[in-house]
């Protein structure tokens, strides 16, 4: 095994870092064929408004309801926090190396190559059987217009080809059409916000003032019905909520998923990364204090599961005020969500399949790049996962007998299995939050131990490690406590859903060390030049707004 040696950076002692044999050589700068081409504004309106979608604009409702107004408020500010803390460490990460496989490749190079494998292969099938969940909930928005079931085939198959032909056409397009997404969802919860406050305070049609009467009557927290002590038993609603609203949060680290691929990448992820505090603070959490200070908990219209406007609490609240033509903007705002959360994490698993390609840990054929620097191959092995959607259409058979009987009912089990397997997955999302906590624990310790001046990488928060443990800590308690109702009343479905991935994600790592003999990196081990472009490789200066609209765009941008 080859080794190289450099010199520490704040003294001269000499480090002694890995740097060959096939398992540890991380020199994929000559393979990595993708190219830059998402501009400052693309990513940071992905940074803005990326994971603004239906898990605020429908999954507030039932964690209002689960929780009650203070209950669902606490729970999205406890996971903001560890959603952030993640973002903090995979940013620094990313901006130290902006390069192709992002976390799972930083988790290989600075945990352990079976570590950075597991990691690599969970959220590819993390991200790419939730693609066709989008795909369905999109299929689902359109009867709030559509009521006819028989044309959920068509919508499904425009829908799917439209998700799939965005990263196709390459990462120019995926970049302008979650600009124009981002730009819509963002005006979307502007608009719910003010005209929030605006009935709120008694400027709607009836002229009601509501204020915080709804957290006096029903009350501020709900129980979750589990244990008959009431103190204990709102705890657990909360915790309830806590569980959802991560699954709001995941996503986040797209913008540094996209580094490889962006003008750049140092600048414009820092810049992003620091903005991302407002953003929670801003749309999730003001959006969901709007929504407990708008409807109450014990609403019967909340328990609704149509999966349209029609559930989400701002329209709830719309209606009530006397707003009509409300629930049809705020639909087609979260129909657009839907399309871009599913071109988002096709994006992303394919993204991580390539880097995974590139490093030996999938098949080489994934590695494959159009002349445009698509990882084509990556794109359409991901797209594949797409068509899964079309497990949920129902097939619209009258008859009682004969083949569209049998076919009838094959499509309703393939579609039961489609659902069991969309909640096992689920978990993974946690796991990558997890990891890229623990990946930057090393990556600090590494750093510490090599003499590298942490404060003066592009990018760095003066809260690590501590933002690092609290991830870890926290996201620690969503895997394993993630299924805990079912342990008040067993289920042995619910608790193989909810728990599954686990050894899945164990049996990927062990499998892996067993097999390559891999080995955790010491501190002087860590390599952090090997492949990695240098500031001046990857950075332009910036050019300095001339024009009126360059200005506001450099604000805003």
């Amino acid at each position: 095994m080859d080794k190289e040696w450099r010199a520490s950076k704040s003294s001269q002692e000499i480090v002694e870092t890995v740097a060959s044999d096939d398992r540890y050589d991380f020199d994929f700068h000559d393979l990595d064929r993708v190219q830059r081409r998402l501009k400052q504004r693309h990513v940071q309106m992905i940074a803005i408004a990326g994971t603004v979608g239906t898990g605020l604009f429908l999954g507030s409702g039932n964690a209002l309801q689960v929780a009650g107004p203070l209950g669902a408020l606490i729970a999205y500010g406890l996971v903001g926090t560890v959603a952030y803390s993640s973002l903090c460490c995979i940013g620094e990460m990313t901006t130290w190396a902006p390069i192709s496989g992002t976390f799972p490749h930083f988790a290989a190079r600075w945990v352990d190559p079976a570590f950075g494998f597991a990691i690599g292969w969970n959220y590819f099938y993390h991200n790419a059987i939730i693609v066709p969940v989008e795909i369905s909930a999109a299929v689902i928005l359109m009867t709030f217009w559509d009521k006819e079931t028989s044309h959920a085939a068509i919508y499904t198959a425009i829908i799917t080809i439209l998700v799939c032909s965005i990263n196709i056409f390459g990462v120019r397009y995926f970049g302008e059409t979650e600009f124009v997404f981002s730009i819509i969802k963002l005006a979307l919860i502007i608009i719910i916000l003010l005209a929030g406050l605006i009935i709120d305070l008694g400027g709607g049609p009836n002229h009601e003032r509501i204020g915080f009467k709804f957290w006096i009557n029903p009350g501020a927290v709900n129980r979750a019905h589990l244990v008959e002590n009431v103190g204990a038993d709102r705890f657990l609603a909360i915790f309830n909520v806590i569980i959802q609203a991560a699954f709001s949060f995941q996503g986040m680290e797209l913008v540094c998923i996209a580094a490889s691929e962006t003008e750049n990448p140092r600048r414009n992820i820092a810049k992003a990364v620091r903005r991302v505090f407002y953003r929670i603070v801003i749309f999730y959490m003001l959006g969901i204090l709007m929504v407990g200070m708008l409807v109450s908990y014990d609403n019967p219209e909340l328990l609704s599961k149509v999966g349209t406007a029609a559930q989400s609490p701002f329209v709830i609240a719309m209606k009530s005020a006397g707003t009509k033509a409300f629930p049809h903007i705020v639909n087609a705002g979260i129909f657009t969500s839907a399309l871009s959360a599913g071109s988002s994490l096709l994006f992303c698993s394919s993204r991580v399949l390539y880097g995974l390609s590139i490093r030996g840990q999938a098949p080489k054929f994934f590695a494959h790049t159009t002349k445009n620097g698509l990882p084509i191959a990556s794109v359409l092995a991901s797209s594949v996962f797409a068509l899964m959607s079309f497990m949920t259409v129902s097939a619209g058979v009258e008859t009682a007998c004969g083949l569209q009987c049998f076919i009838a009912h094959v499509l309703t089990t393939i579609g039961k299995v489609f659902n069991w397997f969309v909640n096992v997955v689920t978990t993974g999302g946690f796991i990558g939050w997890f990891s890229i906590s623990l990946t930057y624990v090393f990556f600090h310790r590494g750093m510490t131990a090599q003499g590298y001046d942490l404060k003066k990488n592009i990018y760095n928060n003066p809260l690590q490690p501590y933002l690092a443990y609290w991830g870890i800590g926290w996201t620690l308690i969503f895997v394993f406590m993630n299924g805990y109702a079912v342990f008040f009343k067993f289920d042995p479905s619910l608790f193989m859903t909810a728990y599954i991935n686990i050894p899945i994600f164990a049996a990927l790592y062990f499998g892996y060390k067993i097999v390559y003999r891999t080995r955790v990196w010491k501190p002087l081990e860590m390599d952090f030049v090997t492949g990695i472009p240098t500031v001046e490789e990857t950075e332009c200066p910036p050019e300095p707004p001339e024009t009126f609209l360059q200005k506001v765009g450099a604000v805003l941008f």
